[in-house]
C-alpha cells in the first residue's frame, strides 16, 4: 500500500496541469475564433476578443473548461487549505464529465471540442494535458 499523497505532492500535480489546461483552452478558444471570423469578419483586436469570449453566445461552449480551470486556480492559490487526495480526484472526475457523452450539462462543450478537435493544436495540447492527468494518480 502506498502512502496518501501530501499536500506538496497534490500542488505540484495539480500546479503541472493549470499550464496544460491553458494551452488546450487557448487552441479552443482560436479555433472558435476561427469560426467566429469566418462568418463575421477578422476580430479586431485583444479587447474586442474579450468581449466576444464574456458575451456572444458563439463562445457560450468554452464556458465549463474556462469555469473549470478558475476553480482550479482559486483551489490552488488557497494556501490555508490543505490539498488531498480527493482534490485530485474530484479535477479527474470534472474533467470526465466534460467529455462524457452521456452527461447532457455539457453536450454543447463537446459540441464545439468535436468540431475543433480535427485541428492539430487541440489534439497536441489536448494529448499533453491528458497525459498529464494520467500520470496524476487518484
Amino acid at each position: 500500500m502506498t502512502d496518501a499523497p501530501t499536500d506538496a505532492d497534490v500542488r505540484a500535480k495539480l500546479t503541472a496541469l493549470v499550464p496544460a489546461l491553458r494551452h488546450f483552452h487557448s487552441a479552443l478558444l482560436d479555433v472558435a475564433k476561427g469560426e467566429y471570423e469566418f462568418m463575421n469578419g477578422p476580430v479586431k483586436g485583444p479587447f474586442e476578443l474579450y468581449s466576444l469570449v464574456m458575451n456572444h453566445p458563439q463562445f457560450q461552449w468554452l464556458r465549463p473548461l474556462s469555469g473549470l480551470m478558475a476553480t482550479l486556480d482559486e483551489v490552488l492559490d488557497a494556501r490555508d487549505t490543505t490539498l488531498t487526495e480527493r482534490n485530485l480526484t474530484d479535477v479527474r472526475q470534472a474533467l470526465g464529465l466534460l467529455f462524457a457523452e452521456t452527461d447532457t450539462r455539457f453536450a454543447e462543450f463537446r459540441g464545439g471540442y468535436n468540431r475543433a478537435k480535427g485541428d492539430a493544436r487541440v489534439r497536441e495540447t489536448e494529448s499533453k494535458w491528458r497525459e498529464l492527468l494520467g500520470g496524476i494518480q487518484a
